[in-house]
């Protein structure tokens, strides 16, 4: 009997076919969910990176919103013309306190996981008013009714509770000044001594280690004097791929 005539037999026994339809479900399911009890030994803790501030937090939703990930991926992998071209190749933990993450499956832009600090403000102000203006064989669609978009952030605390919920490590000092911490990163005339505080990474033994610096950018994004969505989305482009200092870093298989 041959391959055809075995696969036969299984095809024309209903009975046969469930039961092994769902042996390879139950195993396929097994391999994916098993892993997920162990996460937090499967992801090297790197140092530098933190949840995302309130502002930050809201721009992440904008790009989430307008659908960015539908062209730009998240994700660098460890060949040679990517890490050339994009900067070092992507860590877990700079994904760990994604909800969800960004990784994308599609290139019609660059990869965006080391854009931040690449481009001034400036830069991302032409770009999403005119992509072609920067990038002259550019398609992305204009994105300048952001900066006419005025946030107030009058939900910022239940979003960064609800990502508490989900896991990101946000301390109640932050829930509770979620709203302060969302318009001073924006005023360069604010005092900001409490977002910074608050966003300079703890290990859990109490020691202090902070965050790398160019993680928490204090400015005005846009140029304008109104906080916008424009403000929001380019604090969290500018933030990503940042707060890992590559200079430093050694895997621990290296080590």
């Amino acid at each position: 009997m041959g391959i055809l005539d075995k696969h036969k037999a299984i095809e024309t026994h209903a009975t046969l076919l469930l039961v092994l339809s769902l042996l390879v479900v139950a195993i396929g399911g097994i391999v994916q969910i098993v892993p997920l009890f162990y996460l937090e030994n499967t992801i090297e803790k790197v140092e530098g990176v933190r949840p995302y501030t309130p502002l930050e937090l809201a721009g992440r939703e904008i790009y989430i919103r307008e659908g960015c990930y539908g062209c730009h991926s998240q994700m660098i992998r460890p060949m040679r013309d990517e890490v050339e071209r994009y900067g070092h190749y992507s860590l877990a933990a700079e994904s760990m306190y994604d909800r969800p993450f960004q990784w994308g499956s599609k290139r019609t832009g660059p990869d965006l996981a080391r854009v931040g600090g690449r481009y001034s403000d400036e830069w991302h102000q032409d770009h999403f008013y005119d992509a072609k203006s920067v990038v002259p064989e550019s398609v992305m669609p204009p994105y300048g009714f952001l900066a006419d978009n005025i946030i107030d952030g009058r939900y910022i605390q239940e979003a960064v509770e609800t990502n508490r919920m989900a896991g990101v490590p946000y301390t109640d000092a932050m829930v509770e000044n979620a709203l302060a911490d969302f318009t001073s990163q924006a005023d360069p005339n604010a005092d900001t001594s409490g977002l910074t505080e608050r966003y300079t990474w703890k290990e859990d033994g109490g020691t202090v280690v902070q965050a790398f610096p160019k993680s928490i950018n204090i400015r005005n994004f846009d140029g304008q004097p109104e906080l916008t969505e424009m403000d929001a989305l380019i604090a969290y482009i500018q933030v990503l791929g940042t707060m890992v200092d590559f200079s430093t870093f050694t895997p621990v298989a290296n080590r």
